[in-house]
């Protein structure tokens, strides 16, 4: 722990370094939300650029402290007087064209879970969670008790979970700098006992003690009483502010207009915002170094293996298997390992090594358990263990398995499923599409189906040939794809394993499905290699074209364009690079509809949120969405990454002018939106609205980006699984702290439809199997109707501690079987309450972690604006926003 009574510039070389470098790294642009925010305080710092920046600046400091292997070590001049940027860190460090997309998504994780706190409708007006009315004691406990389940989290490998606690911790944090008069005093360095729980605050401001004088202006620079105390400002009218006492101050703030009037919050650079606007920028570099001093905490407590982690700072990718152990699965199983042992053996010690490995075992009626681990050893030593045992007649438990993967998986990242079987548990077919879409991870099944097939796989009945339909959909709402081959090419065909793991992109085609006698094309770019083009069907004949008119036909062997290989029904062709830039073209004739994929890899790609912006809460900013919902106007943010890996450093940074909507699977054009750049150029931030017209009806889309290099060439990059426009608006919270053993929780979940009549039934369910009830198990909601249901869970004295529970809600349409169900996701965690002055002790090793019944995803996120065009007067509700909650309370290191 670093000490608690020595000024900063006694903490030591390796955070005196940090806080040098950062003050000479200008501010990418605490306290408002994110940057949607700007367009109501332009120039002013975010929550989310103090988030980002402290979060690159202790990067960089173990990057500084841990040469790479086989690279030379980087020096601190060549950062000093620079914007920190992620590409640019990604490429000094593992090497030019690394892909920083993880780390960014990682970053994004927490940077919207900060932001949130200022949008939940059980955090917004929570002075313990803000620093506000004088609740500093409060308030510094509320801080330390979400760092300390960050740190628990994050030892559990359930990093979503840590990320969202750290958003929310590092948001307090920033707060106190705004909401307090600690930058008033004269203070020129971070609160030395705010982020650990032994020392006391010292000199606060008492109950009866006048903190404020009358200030009837939006600019207050003086109205602060000459004192020596901490305090910070009301908000609002819970609590309401004792006489004489600072309120917050601004447009929202209904606290400023009582005396004294004015306020004291530094959040912002407008005046109308933020009365103590001129003090902004110093609480900004205050808030930025005590994020900092945050971030390094955490280092010390993780170990740099493990903060890395929790960052996701790797160009790597995980490593996911599910597999199928009945007697006929020897083949795949073997495949399995031999794929997974070349990747080790292969990446071993380089940035490509993946840094997470989860494996799910199954059969009928076992699934499971789940193992877990960051060491390659024990991930090799657990998979080498399974067998192919038994027999068991088809089906089996395949998507419960998957399931389980999906809850463990790191976001973004590839899942395998090696199996001959169809599911039998296909009514989880929907969650588990719904899983896919929110973790955004993409599902390739790897299925042996092989009529033939009689040892070792008894079958009862004739099995339908449409058996194999949910593995489909899966696939198809991941991004993913279903390939059938047989034993023979196996181990041949799972070597797509290791071309996945190696982050390869999938380019879009015009049309997206073949279409007998037309070409499907793609683009190819100067930033594209490796590019694979598998085609998967009853083929009879097809040739690739390259924009010179050069080309290949179905041949195996070494071609013109590249190396062709065939494996029963699938083929593979490896073009040869460099690749000409420009259009190609491919065209297949089969038997059937043939399916085509074209992958490549390149770091430069893209990353993709939904939001509402925000007006009417404590501060305006855009709050995220997980999905769209139907009828309801949404944002379009849109995250380009890889910028600096253009070919000529010297090149002008890419221009992307628009994105293009397709439906799935059929590729139909649903519209084209322009974008607007937000920000410097270099962060790549660019928006676009989405009227409700474009997403009128609910079902499945896909996203690509449009644009130019600094030469003027074309860049066409699709977004890795399609988005879902859900039907309704589906939001879910717990309870404000974390669930003790022996206790029951309330719940409460709320349902709006924006885009007609809806007649729902609700369903529940809780993993593990507590004890869940519900007083609402179906609604009728008219368009722009709302209604609210509570729930109630019952955590049994024998729960682990540290563990965590997911609730799940789930809306389906009685009426209209073809409109997909809509899904809210609720984690919470289960702790035992431990003493305040109980810290987790540093650590240094990884160990693996077994479980059936810990599930960890990114929460599904829904939102409603307090006010839309369609017409939402008469829901009074909608005046405060409501939200898919990840709730958990009050706990200490």
């Amino acid at each position: 722990m670093l000490p608690t009574d020595e000024p900063l510039s006694h903490l030591g070389p390796s955070l005196l370094l940090l806080l040098q470098l950062q003050l000479l790294l200008p501010p990418a642009s605490a306290f408002f939300p994110n940057i949607w925010s700007l367009l109501a305080a332009p120039g002013s710092i975010t929550h989310q650029d103090l988030t980002e920046e402290a979060a690159l600046n202790v990067t960089l400091q173990l990057f500084l402290e841990q040469p790479p292997p086989g690279r030379p070590p980087l020096r601190l001049e060549d950062f000093l007087g620079r914007t920190l940027l992620a590409d640019n860190l990604f490429a000094a460090y593992f090497g030019p064209g690394s892909p920083s997309r993880r780390f960014r998504a990682a970053l994004g994780e927490v940077s919207r879970a900060n932001a949130a706190q200022d949008f939940l409708p059980t955090s917004r007006n929570d002075p313990d969670l803000h620093f506000d009315a004088e609740r500093l004691g409060q308030g510094r406990t509320r801080l330390v008790g979400a760092l300390g389940e960050t740190v628990v989290a994050a030892r559990a490998l359930d990093h979503s979970l840590a990320r969202q606690r750290l958003g929310a911790a590092l948001h307090a944090l920033q707060d106190f700098y705004s909401h307090s008069n600690w930058v008033e005093l004269g203070k020129q360095q971070p609160h030395p006992h705010l982020l650990w729980p032994r020392q006391g605050l010292r000199n606060l401001a008492q109950v009866g003690d006048p903190t404020c004088s009358d200030c009837d202006e939006w600019s207050c620079p003086g109205n602060l009483l000459g004192f020596t105390l901490l305090t910070s400002g009301y908000f609002g009218t819970h609590p309401s502010k004792p006489p004489g006492k600072c309120s917050h101050g601004g447009h929202f703030d209904q606290s400023s207009s009582q005396p004294p009037r004015g306020g004291i919050n530094k959040d912002s650079t407008s005046p109308g915002f933020s009365p103590h606007h001129m003090l902004h920028l110093q609480a900004a570099n205050l808030a930025l170094l005590a994020s900092i001093q945050a971030f390094s905490l955490l280092r010390s407590r993780l170990g740099d293996r493990g903060f890395s982690r929790l960052l996701d700072i790797t160009p790597a990718s995980s490593l996911s298997f599910v597999l199928d152990t009945t007697g006929s699965m020897g083949e795949e199983i073997n495949a399995a390992k031999i794929q997974a042992r070349h990747i080790v053996e292969q990446r071993r010690g380089g940035p490509m090594e993946p840094t997470h490995y989860v494996l799910v075992p199954f059969h009928d009626p076992v699934f499971g358990p789940v193992f877990t681990t960051s060491d390659p050893d024990s991930f090799w030593q657990q998979l080498n263990e399974i067998h192919a045992l038994g027999g068991g007649d088809e089906p089996e438990m395949c998507l419960s398995a998957l399931e389980l993967a999906l809850l463990h998986t790191p976001p973004l990242s590839d899942i395998f499923v090696f199996t001959d079987a169809s599911p039998k548990d296909a009514f989880l077919t929907n969650r588990v599409e719904s899983l896919t879409q929110e973790r955004r991870c993409r599902v390739t099944f790897l299925l042996t189906e092989d009529p033939s097939r009689v040892q070792g796989r008894p079958r009862r009945e004739v099995l339908s040939p449409l058996r194999f339909e949910p593995y489909e959909a899966v696939a198809l709402a991941s991004g993913g794809e279903v390939i059938f081959t047989k034993d023979q090419y196996i181990q041949d065909v799972a070597a797509i394993v290791g071309d996945s793991v190696a982050d390869l992109v999938t380019l879009p085609l015009e049309p997206p499905v073949v279409v007998p006698g037309r070409p499907l094309v793609f683009s190819v770019d100067g930033l594209l290699q490796r590019v694979t083009v598998r085609i998967h069907g009853e083929v009879s004949s097809f040739w690739i074209r390259n924009p010179a008119g050069l080309s290949q036909g179905q041949e195996e062997g070494e071609g013109p364009l590249g190396h062709t290989r065939r494996f029963g029904q699938l083929w593979m062709v490896s073009m040869n690079d460099p690749l000409q830039t420009g259009t190609w073209e491919i065209q297949v004739t089969a038997k059937g509809t043939p399916r085509v994929r074209v992958q490549a890899q390149t770091s430069l790609d893209f990353l993709f949120h939904f939001g509402i912006p925000m007006e009417d809460g404590p501060h305006p900013g855009l709050y995220p969405l997980t999905q769209p919902v139907a009828g309801l106007q949404t944002q379009l943010l849109v995250e380009v990454t890889g910028l600096g890996s253009r070919g000529n450093p010297g090149d002008p940074l890419p221009h992307f002018s628009h994105v293009i909507l397709r439906g799935v699977p059929h590729g139909a054009e649903l519209g084209r939106v322009p974008l607007e750049p937000m920000g410097p150029r270099e962060r790549g931030l660019l928006t676009a609205s989405l009227p409700p017209t474009l997403l009128s009806t609910a079902g499945p889309f896909s996203l690509e980006l449009i644009g130019q290099d600094g030469v003027g060439q074309g860049l066409h990059r699709a977004a890795p699984q399609p988005c879902a426009v859900v039907p309704v608006l589906l939001e879910f919270s717990g309870p404000p702290g974390f669930l003790a053993p022996g206790t029951e929780a309330p719940l409460s979940f709320r349902i709006a439809s924006f885009s007609g009549p809806q007649d729902l039934d609700l369903r529940t369910s809780v993993n593990p199997s507590f004890a869940l009830t519900s007083n609402l198990t179906r609604v009728r909601l008219e368009q722009n109707e709302s209604a609210w249901g509570c729930l109630w869970l019952r955590v049994p004295d024998t729960a682990t501690s540290d563990s965590v529970v997911m609730v799940t809600v789930t809306a389906m349409d009685r009426e209209a079987s073809t409109v997909p169900p809509t899904h809210a996701f609720l984690r919470l965690l289960v702790q035992v309450p431990a003493p305040q002055d109980q810290l987790p002790a540093p650590v240094h090793s990884t160990d693996p972690v077994l479980t059936t019944t810990s599930p960890a995803f990114h929460l599904s996120t829904l939102v409603s604006p307090g006010r839309a065009g369609g017409g939402l007067v008469g829901n009074p509700w909608w005046g405060t926003v409501g939200a898919v909650l990840l709730l958990l309370g009050l706990a200490s290191w």
